[in-house]
This record gives structure tokens, sequence and C-alpha cells, in this order.
């Protein structure tokens, strides 16, 4: 207790007459602390909502419509063929989920979502409807989505329309559509998004570190002729480097604590607008990482950044 005692009453001692120095490393673990908090938080909203769009691709698969027959469709389904595809599909271990759609719900879903353009409006003007019915089939992992569209493609089902022969064309024209070029961009951007989030955070608490230390540098040059006495007379290296990693731990606290209060009033005033700008605001599996996990991650690495950058700078003069 008593060498408790004398750790802390030596540390806020060295706080107070190098007060300036205290003031800075705060400041820089404050604005270290605040960078890192928003790399998280946009970092992790940017990386939930490509898993949303991820989670939105699919494969489906268009049987021959009876307006518009293709070469080599005949003219419409039958109920048994609908049927057997819809097993053979759900069989398939790469299907999470199929569903099917008539052409009469296709058609009421892209006049919704073209509500007020010249396209909805110029489809009531047809005498007959053109869309087919469709078979919606939701991948079990996004990136198989390829695969399982040109697994598809291949089996050939019957009553549904074939795919084209052009390599190029494969997911884009057809029976079988899975919008092949967008789903390999989105599994891309995933990936080098992921990579870019993980070697900033790194590089991030590597800077802050390093600024933390040699703030805290300050505060041990002026120290120096004491630590050598202590040195001198016996004392430990670690009774030496507690009171200046104690002194970088609490500096590191209040820092990381200013920073999680700045954190919080921004995202009072600025998060919503910020959210209306980027989009996805309006659906509920895109979020970023939960605020209060966020802010205890910030304060636990502002306590260990401070600790670590006192320890670290004093070893070299230790060597006395």
């Amino acid at each position: 207790m008593s060498r408790t005692r004398l750790l802390l009453s030596e540390s806020w001692q060295s706080i107070r007459n190098n007060l300036s120095t205290a003031v800075a490393a705060t400041m820089t673990v404050l604005i270290g602390m605040c960078l890192l908090g928003l790399f998280i938080a946009l970092g992790t909203w940017v990386l939930s909502y490509s898993d949303h769009v991820q989670r939105e691709l699919q494969v489906k698969v268009y049987f021959c419509t009876t307006a518009v027959p293709l070469d080599g469709c005949p003219k419409g389904e039958t109920p048994a063929q609908v049927r057997a595809v819809g097993r053979a599909l759900r069989q398939n271990p790469m299907v999470k989920g199929a569903e099917f759609v008539t052409k009469d719900e296709a058609l009421a879903q892209y006049k919704k979502d073209n509500a007020g353009s010249e396209l909805a409006s110029s489809y009531d003007l047809l005498p007959a409807n053109p869309l087919p019915d469709a078979w919606v089939v939701t991948p079990a992992e996004p990136k198989d989505t390829p695969i399982l569209g040109k697994a598809i493609c291949k089996a050939h089902y019957p009553g549904v329309e074939p795919c084209s022969t052009k390599p190029k064309e494969l997911g884009n024209v057809g029976g079988v559509h899975w919008e092949s070029t967008v789903s390999e961009r989105i599994l891309k951007a995933g990936q080098i998004i992921s990579l870019i989030f993980l070697v900033a955070v790194i590089l991030l608490i590597i800077a802050s570190t390093l600024l933390i230390a040699n703030t805290i540098r300050l505060s041990i040059f002026s120290r120096r002729r004491e630590i050598e006495v202590m040195k001198l007379v016996g004392a430990t290296n670690w009774f030496i480097r507690g009171p200046f990693m104690l002194e970088g731990l609490l500096t590191g606290l209040a820092g990381s604590v200013f920073a999680v209060l700045l954190l919080l009033l921004g995202k009072a005033i600025l998060l919503t607008t910020i959210l209306g700008h980027l989009g996805g605001s309006g659906t509920p599996d895109v979020h970023a990482l939960p605020f209060t996990l966020n802010a205890i991650a910030l304060i636990g690495a502002g306590v260990l950044l401070g600790a670590a950058g006192g320890g670290l700078t004093i070893r070299r003069f230790l060597k006395v």
C-alpha cells in the first residue's frame, strides 16, 4: 500500500511540475483516440454496409414466357416444372433459400420501384405481361454467387430460359441472371475495405504510441539527473519506471476520456446528417460498432498506449 501511495504521489508531483508536457501528452492522446474512434465507427459502418450489399446478391432463374418466347424456349412452363426446379434449387448446398415470384408479382414490384416514371406507365399499354415467372435464389455465401449462377445455368432445367452460349454474357443474358460483374466488384470492395481498415488501425496505433512517447520524453529528460541518482543509490529499474508509466497511464486515461466526450458530442450533432449522405441509414442491419463498445475500446487503448509510451521512453535513461 505504501509503495502504491509513493508511486501515485511521485506521478502526481511529476504531472504538476511538468504541467505543459502533461497537457501536451493528453492532447496527443485526445487527437489520436478521436481519429481512432472516428475510423472505427466509419470503418465498421462501411464493412456492415458491404456485408448488407453482399447479402442482397441473388441468382434469378427465369422461366420461359408466353408473351415473348426466346429461341429454344417453349411457350411457358408447367407447374410440375416449376416445382421440380424449386426442389432442385433447395437441395443445392450453396443455396440458402429460394422464393418463387410470379410474373404478376414481378410486374407489380417493377411498377412500385419505378413509380412516377415513364417506364412504369408504358407497361400498361402492352397487351400482355412480358415478364417471366422466376425463382429468386439467395446464396448461402455471397462469394458463391457466380459459382452458383453458372452451376444453375449448366443444369439446363426444363422450362427455364436457355442461358447465353457466350461466356462474356453469362450472368447477364438468358434464363439465369446473377449480375456477375456487380457481384465481383462488391466482393472485391469488401476485401479491400477490410484490409484498409486493418492497416489504418495498426498505423494509427503505432503513430499514437510514438507521439505519446516523444511527448513524455520531454518530462523524463528534465529529470534525467534525478533518475541517475536514484539508479546509483540502488533503485531498481521497475521502481524508477513505475511513476513514469503511471504518469503516461493517467495522461492516456484523461486524453481518451476527453476523446470519448468529444465523439459523443459529435455523434449527437452530426451523425444523422452524415448517415443521410452516406445512405443505408434506413436499413436496420447496417450499423457501426455500438458507441459503448467503441468508447471502452478507446479508453483501454488510451490507457495502454500512455503506459507503453512512458515505459518505452524511459528505457534509454535507465542505462547508467
